[in-house]
């Protein structure tokens, strides 16, 4: 029941389309004074009668480049939608004193709004974020067929470094479309293998640290912790309070004002903070054993 009522509503879908071409292409033309004409109402006056005289007069511009971004795999319907979408928005900002046929004008909305469409639905991942992207994206197969080069086939390095001369892009840019024009996007969900036992999610390696990496950090952590608490214990008590303050707080105390507090200078400070670390040091080292102490101390 369900996929005949898909069907029925793609049949219904692709009438409306072919009704709504063929009463577009019967439509009659503006001259250059009622097209100005009814541009004045709708941007001065607000009057949505004059705009749908413009948008009424212009949606055969919708049809031919919807019939040419077919081939990018859209469907008709939603082109033609985007398309009148860009001919209301060209509507919205024509300027009727200047010297510009409105056809001219909306020619261009309507290829943009086709080609942001295409752009947005091609692919989960974004394409063609910039103007130079989006001409290599709607250029690059005809750049290819020109080359003579087969579509099943990576394309040479000075192919590659042709196209990217020729449309003004990074020889980067253009390997990187070639890639993503090769295929489509599949599901994480689709089968893995032939039997379908398993899933691409499956065989994804998992950036997360391991169970035994994991136990390992944890245990290094606590065996740092434990080295420093008892090296802590062989400092003074100035010694402790200094490398408290100034090692062991988010918020550490400047030598100046740690100064201040201990009523010494600043070069002492400095000089007992050496001494402390130095302390510290050699009594993890001292706990561990000489080469995993280093190791864990610099950690």
């Amino acid at each position: 029941m369900g996929l005949h009522m898909s069907i029925v509503e793609s049949l219904e879908v692709q009438r409306a389309s072919r009704r709504f071409i063929s009463t577009s292409m019967r439509a009659p033309l503006l001259s250059r004074e009622d097209e100005r004409s009814l541009a004045r109402r709708w941007s001065e006056n607000g009057d949505t009668e004059a705009l749908h005289g413009l948008i009424d007069a212009y949606t055969r511009l919708v049809v031919r480049p919807a019939m040419h971004y077919r081939r990018y795999g859209a469907p008709l319907s939603d082109l033609v939608q985007e398309g009148v979408v860009g001919l209301m928005m060209a509507a919205q900002r024509f300027q009727p004193e200047r010297e510009i046929r409105f056809s001219t004008y909306a020619t261009w909305w309507v290829r943009a709004a086709m080609q942001d469409y295409i752009l947005r639905n091609w692919s989960v991942v974004r394409t063609g974020t910039t103007a130079a992207q989006k001409t290599l994206f709607f250029n690059f197969r005809r750049l290819r067929a020109r080359i003579d080069e087969p579509y099943d086939s990576r394309l040479p390095p000075l192919a590659r470094a042709r196209i990217a001369d020729e449309l003004k892009v990074p020889l980067g840019d253009v390997e990187t479309m070639e890639i993503r024009l090769a295929g489509f996007d599949q599901s994480l969900n689709a089968p893995a293998g032939v039997e379908g036992d398993e899933e691409w999610q499956d065989i994804l390696p998992d950036p997360a640290p391991s169970p035994e990496a994991r136990v390992v950090a944890m245990r290094d952590a606590e065996t740092r912790s434990r080295w420093l608490a008892a090296a802590l214990d062989e400092l003074t008590a100035r010694e402790r309070r200094i490398i408290d303050e100034r090692r062991l707080r988010d918020d550490t105390v400047t030598l100046k004002a740690l100064s201040v507090k201990l009523g010494i200078s600043k070069e002492r400070v400095r000089q007992i903070e050496h001494g402390a670390m130095k302390k510290i040091r050699l009594s993890i080292i001292r706990q561990s054993g000489l080469k995993r102490g280093r190791a864990l101390f610099d950690a």
